[in-house]
C-alpha cells in the first residue's frame, strides 16, 4: 500500500431512467449499449492515464503526477484525451444507431444518452492486490460524490479547482465558476466547461427485421446476444449500473429475452411496413 498524487478521471454515461420499462430485451440492451460505449472511450486512453476500473455506467481512471514540474503538462495531456472521449463516444453512438434493427425501448433511446467528465488531482491510496489496484482516500471519495451535482446540463466537463489550477483549463474556452456541496465534503469550488451544441444529426435507423449474418448489423447482434446470454446464466459478473432499473436475471429470462424479443421485433416490423410509428 502507497500513496500517490494522482490525476483522477470519471468519466459517467446517462440518459437512461430507472423509469424505463423493465422487460428483459430492454434492460440488457441497454447495458450492452452502455459496454460499447464505455469500451469506445476507454479505448482512446492512453499514457498518461491508466484505466483503473468499470462502475457500470461510468469509468474510472487515474494517472501519478510524481514531478511536480510536468506535472502541469500532463493535465494539460489528460484534457486533451478527454475531449477525444466525447468525440469517441459520439461516433460509436451514431454507428449504433446506423446498424441497429432492434426497436426495443433501450435502441429507440440511444441517441438520448450523454457523456460527463470529471477531473480532480489530490493524494490516492493505492492497494495492490495480486494483479489488481484499488483506490482509496478522501479524494477518490471526492470525484465520486461530484456525480451528484445541481448541474442542468446532460453533458459537460467538470474540473475540481485543484485540477483548473494544475492544467490551466480549456485555454480556448471559458468555464462556469460553481460551487457544489457534496455529501460528508461540504463546499466544493469547480469549473464546469459544455461542449458545443452543434452536434451530427442521428443517422437514419434501418428497417426493423432480424439481422443477416456476416454484416455489421449481424456482429452487433451476436455481440448483444452473447452478453445477454452471459448475464443470464452469470458467466457475466453483474455491475452496478446506477442508471437503470436494478436486474435478477434467471435462466427463465433466456425465454423472455429470445422469444419475447422475436415477438416485439416482429410487431415493429409489421408497425413500420404498415407506416405506422415505433412504440
Amino acid at each position: 500500500m502507497e500513496i500517490k498524487r494522482l490525476a483522477l478521471v470519471l468519466v459517467d454515461i446517462s440518459g437512461y431512467t430507472r423509469f424505463m420499462k423493465v422487460h428483459t430485451m430492454s434492460l440488457l440492451h441497454a447495458e450492452a449499449i452502455i459496454t460499447d460505449l464505455l469500451e469506445a472511450v476507454i479505448d482512446h486512453a492512453e499514457y498518461p492515464l491508466t484505466l483503473s476500473k468499470l462502475e457500470g455506467d461510468a469509468a474510472f481512471l487515474y494517472a501519478p503526477l510524481d514531478d511536480e514540474r510536468s506535472a502541469p503538462l500532463a493535465a494539460q495531456a489528460i484534457l486533451k484525451q478527454v475531449t477525444a472521449f466525447f468525440d469517441a463516444f459520439r461516433a460509436k453512438e451514431h454507428a449504433l444507431i446506423a446498424c441497429d434493427t432492434c426497436r426495443c425501448e433501450a435502441c429507440n433511446n440511444i441517441g438520448q444518452l450523454k457523456l460527463k467528465a470529471f477531473l480532480h488531482v489530490g493524494p490516492a491510496v493505492i492497494k495492490r492486490i495480486r494483479q489488481f489496484e484499488e483506490l482509496g482516500g478522501e479524494d477518490v471519495i471526492l470525484i465520486h460524490r461530484l456525480l451528484k451535482n445541481t448541474i442542468p446540463a446532460k453533458e459537460y466537463i467538470l474540473l475540481t479547482e485543484a485540477f483548473y489550477e494544475l492544467s490551466g483549463g480549456f485555454t480556448e474556452h471559458t468555464p462556469e465558476a460553481r460551487t457544489e456541496e457534496c455529501e460528508g465534503v461540504g463546499p466544493v469550488p469547480v469549473r464546469v466547461y459544455y461542449p458545443a451544441s452543434e452536434e451530427a444529426a442521428l443517422p437514419p435507423r434501418p428497417a426493423p427485421g432480424p439481422p443477416m449474418p456476416g454484416t455489421e448489423v449481424g456482429a452487433m447482434a451476436k455481440r448483444w446476444n452473447d452478453y445477454a446470454v452471459g448475464r443470464i446464466v452469470g458467466r457475466l459478473p453483474a455491475r452496478n449500473f446506477s442508471h437503470l432499473p436494478p436486474a435478477k436475471l434467471t435462466p427463465l429470462n433466456l425465454w423472455s429475452y429470445f422469444v419475447g424479443g422475436i415477438g416485439h421485433n416482429i410487431l415493429s416490423t409489421i408497425r413500420y411496413k404498415l407506416g405506422a410509428k415505433d412504440e
